[in-house]
């Protein structure tokens, strides 16, 4: 869409991301594609975790307060007491910004579904607001199937007896997801579930549209289902990343020394290991880890993020021959371009924790996966990949062994059955790029989507 298609309505977007990594880097993307077909891009952010503006110098960037601090840090385990944080003091100095920038003009607000305040600040001023949710549309969809489940006494899974193998049952309507694969916010607590999931419906529910980081050819009839229930426009514009110019949003600095010693290797020979920006491993686990890699005799790439140890001095302490072997066939990172990885010729797959940007990234570039997933829409993730596109081997094990890494490396990037996957991820690859091609279902869909923000003036 040319920028000129705008004409003198008004075009200035207020962007309001997340400040988690997963979050913050697709809505940075979404912001580029919308800067691209003409709108003028102001980013209102937190003070904590705040993008790089001078990754960005076609966007404004504000923050405003949000009472944490940079000693704060992210864990699977407080994402929620974080996300509460924010909703409880952010509303009066996002109010506050928005006054400054004066409102008339603004086209539309568009905020990340974990910024619950956003909305109503919006009410008050009557600015319209878009909603982004950076999961997949399969995930909304389960937590609206939580609601029922809930009121069905079947969550949480541990509290109810008559619930006890449930977790292994499928979920009607949500075919081949399990009760184990839906995203409970890891709590037992059904009073806390029932709030995250008022959130999540309040907030499509009181948007003018609904963004996702998703495609037609991978979900298609999910995202026609929730318009159905939610009766609001919905836009799947993925993948982002292939339609935004490339620039970094990430936290961790990245180490570009491994894509030299990746041009060392024979095409589809390396397994690229990274399982996300949260999740980290203790000794005992990273020892696992390594033991089973070099048993499966494959090549690897591995972002190796330790808790509370120092990973140098870890693989100090192993044994020479073990050193000698990493050495041999291993390259060890602290964090990777992973886009950039990805598309490597060199890499044959990707053991991942299945977030939803890395999972896309993945089928993106024609990757299969294993697919370790932890918590929240990852679980989900891992399921579709496995059992629905049938790119991934799913994780099976509770706890990190060195046999079932062999195995599910072994599997992945060696057996028949990994064979397949590669050709099957080889298929989505060309889906998703076709989408993102002039004529493609997300170019189109982003058409529409200009379009409706451009009605509210």
């Amino acid at each position: 869409m040319e920028k000129h298609r705008a004409g003198n309505r008004r075009r200035r977007l207020v962007v309001v991301p997340a400040p988690f990594q997963g979050h913050l880097t697709p809505m940075l993307q979404l912001a580029s594609i919308l800067h691209s077909n003409g709108f003028s891009i102001t980013i209102a952010h937190t003070r904590f975790n705040s993008p790089d503006p001078s990754n960005h110098p076609h966007f404004s960037f504000l923050p405003f307060s949000d009472g944490l601090s940079h000693s704060d840090s992210i864990s699977s385990h407080n994402l929620t007491a974080i996300t509460d944080t924010l909703s409880a003091n952010c509303a009066s100095p996002f109010r506050d910004l928005l006054l400054r920038l004066t409102t008339q003009n603004i086209a539309c607000i568009v905020h990340d579904g974990l910024m619950y305040f956003v909305d109503s600040v919006a009410q008050q001023l009557n600015l319209p607001t878009i909603l982004l949710r950076t999961t997949c549309a399969t995930n909304v969809l389960a937590y609206h199937s939580l609601h029922r489940l809930l009121s069905e006494g079947c969550l949480p899974l541990q509290a109810n007896e008559t619930c006890r193998h449930a977790d292994e049952r499928v979920v009607p309507g949500l075919e081949p997801l399990r009760f184990k694969d839906l995203p409970t916010f890891i709590s037992t607590n059904s009073d806390v579930l029932q709030y995250q999931l008022n959130k999540v419906q309040h907030g499509i529910k009181s948007s003018l549209g609904v963004i996702f980081n998703t495609v037609d050819c991978l979900e298609g009839h999910r995202v026609d289902e929730l318009r159905q229930i939610y009766q609001v426009p919905i836009f799947p514009i993925g993948a982002f990343h292939g339609m935004a110019p490339d620039s970094s949003s990430s936290f961790l600095e990245q180490d570009h020394s491994c894509i030299a010693w990746l041009h060392e290797q024979a095409p589809r020979s390396v397994l690229y290991v990274s399982l996300g920006s949260i999740i980290t491993w203790e000794e005992k686990e990273l020892t696992e880890m390594v033991y089973g890699l070099l048993s499966s005799k494959q090549k690897f790439l591995w972002v190796v993020r330790a808790r509370a140890i120092d990973v140098t001095e870890w693989v100090e302490s192993l044994a020479e021959d073990v050193r000698k072997a990493i050495g041999d066939r291993g390259c060890m990172v602290r964090w990777a371009p992973q886009k950039e990885v990805l598309a490597h010729e060199a890499v044959g797959g990707f053991w991942s924790h299945c977030g939803w940007n890395s999972t896309l990234e993945s089928m993106y570039e024609g990757k299969p996966m294993i697919c370790q997933a932890h918590f929240g829409d990852q679980r989900v993730n891992s399921r579709l990949a496995s059992h629905v596109w049938k790119v991934g081997v799913e994780w099976s094990g509770d706890v990190m062994e060195r046999g079932d890494v062999e195995k599910a490396v072994t599997k992945l990037m060696v057996d028949p059955q990994g064979k397949q996957m590669w050709q099957r991820a080889q298929q989505l690859k060309r889906q998703l790029r076709q989408a993102v091609t002039q004529g493609g279902s997300s170019r189109n869909t982003l058409i529409h989507l200009v379009d409706h923000i451009l009605s509210f003036s």
